[in-house]
């Protein structure tokens, strides 16, 4: 299998060195000529400054878009026009118009499209969405996250929810396995020249709700989150990939082996392609993280909740 990766700033240096690892790595491009012949001859593959000259001189089963979020919609769409399968680093899209054609696209020409949000990928939310799917601690009701850091000096076309609140977006989809119905949001403006502090909360069914608080402004990495039972609370770190679990009968820490979450979600879409496993980010959930991440700013704006109608 040859797949090409289509930037190496930021995080994606890392799906490099993973491509690298498993033997798929074919051709590296980059708009910084420099950092394209770098990695090219660190993972000794072929390296181009535009993906027009990549297309015309590379055949390959698969592409990574690793951009800023702002040129993701016409680099994939290059990519799916041509009928390639094609991995978005979160989120897939800037604007949701531009993420349904990528759906639909996709879909015409039968080939996979799907997004990085690596947090389904992680061992310490797969845990936990074990537990919720069997509610061996109830019924999930509540959810709660902290992702907090420093500012990332890289990012610099989306503000705080674009590129922090999605995982958790994300995850909260996952793990109550439904859209929400309503948003709420606050955020703020301190050193970033988008949004650099968040509140989101999500309403689903039944009153269930999650309610995200992302920020820039702490100096410490805080990656955390609690899932709120009926019969338990369960608190999972996103770093340690730790969970422990309170009930009346005390707390408890599972035993549970780490691993790297972006060699797994690779692995599957690697497998996806191959028909081996179903991909796990459907393109639609992707979709519909972008819609919530727009109605949460909107929200924002406009000091009033945005009610939805996903599907």
């Amino acid at each position: 299998m040859n797949i090409i990766q289509i930037g190496t700033g930021g995080f994606g240096k890392n799906h490099a060195r993973i491509l690298s690892q498993l033997g798929a790595l074919s051709a590296i491009c980059d708009t910084n000529p420099s950092r394209a012949e770098e990695f090219g001859k660190k993972y000794n593959v072929s390296h181009y400054a535009s993906v027009d000259s990549l297309l015309k001189s590379e055949n390959f089963d698969a592409a990574f878009v690793c951009t800023p979020t702002t040129t993701h919609f016409d680099i994939a769409k290059k990519l799916l026009e041509e009928k390639k399968n094609v991995f978005v680093e979160k989120p897939m899209t800037y604007v949701s118009k531009e993420g349904e054609e990528l759906v639909h696209l996709a879909k015409k020409n039968k080939v996979i499209l799907t997004s990085g949000y690596i947090e389904r990928f992680n061992p310490a939310v797969s845990l936990v969405k074990e537990y919720v799917k069997t509610k061996k601690y109830g019924e999930l009701i509540m959810l709660e996250f902290h992702r907090e850091n420093r500012m990332p000096p890289h990012i610099k076309d989306v503000g705080i929810i674009y590129d922090t609140s999605v995982h958790d977006i994300d995850t909260a989809m996952w793990l109550f396995d439904e859209p929400p119905e309503v948003v709420f949001a606050r955020s703020g403006q301190i050193r970033h020249e988008h949004e650099d502090f968040a509140t989101i909360m999500l309403g689903f069914k039944n009153n269930k709700v999650a309610i995200i608080s992302s920020n820039w402004i702490t100096p410490i990495r805080v990656r955390k989150f609690n899932a709120v039972c009926s019969d338990g609370i369960i608190s999972s770190d996103f770093i340690s990939q730790e969970v422990k679990i309170e009930t009346n009968n005390g707390a408890e820490i599972p035993r549970k082996e780490t691993e790297e979450p972006l060699l797994l979600e690779i692995k599957n879409f690697l497998s996806a392609i191959e028909g081996k496993e179903p991909i796990r980010v459907k393109p639609e959930d992707a979709l519909n993280t972008t819609k919530i991440a727009e109605a949460a700013l909107l929200s924002s704006h406009k000091g009033t909740p945005i009610y939805l109608d996903l599907r």
